[in-house]
């Protein structure tokens, strides 16, 4: 007897023919609200385990503080270096080392436009992101938002200033660090 080519081909592919579609929306599973007698009460929505702590959410804006002290200051800036130095830079003008990898120039935090902008604009963008600036909102928490606002606001009042302005002590360290 001759067989065609093609039949062991088709007797390996038959197995396929009798699998159904998969359908998750059609399997066993349990909703919040739905009643299961596995559990107490037959309610399928449960109590935390005590103990468990509440997750946060942290993208949720959280009020602007009333005032800016030297240690929210101190806070933003090392959360600046974390999180804004490799695209800002550490001056703020956006010539940080991702522009040196051939990445597109990131803002000036210290130019005109965003000295003039409110504290909550530099907050949103920080949260939601702004032009090709992704957001961070799930990668910095909100009170060290705003710490990092504060830090701007700094390095924008930094800028500028004359060096006969400064103190003795200031002009030293200004004259050691070159």
């Amino acid at each position: 007897m001759i067989r065609p080519p093609f039949l062991p081909a088709l007797l390996m592919l038959l197995p396929l023919c009798a699998c159904g579609e998969a359908n998750m929306d059609e399997q066993a599973k349990a909703r919040t609200w739905d009643k299961n007698p596995f559990f107490p009460k037959e309610t399928t929505m449960r109590h935390p385990v005590a103990g468990t702590v509440p997750r946060r959410d942290p993208a949720r804006p959280v009020p602007q503080p009333a005032t800016i002290t030297a240690d929210l200051v101190a806070q933003g800036r090392e959360r600046y270096a974390v999180f804004c130095t490799p695209c800002h830079g550490q001056d703020g003008q956006g010539a940080g080392m991702i522009v040196a990898r051939g990445f597109a120039h990131a803002g000036n935090l210290t130019s005109d436009r965003l000295r003039e902008a409110g504290a909550r604009q530099i907050y949103d963008a920080i949260s939601d992101g702004y032009r090709s600036m992704f957001g961070m909102a799930q990668m910095i928490p909100p009170a060290d938002r705003w710490a990092i606002v504060a830090y701007v606001r700094a390095l924008q009042a930094s800028r500028d200033v004359p060096v006969a302005s400064l103190s003795e002590a200031d002009r030293a360290k200004l004259e050691s660090a070159r």
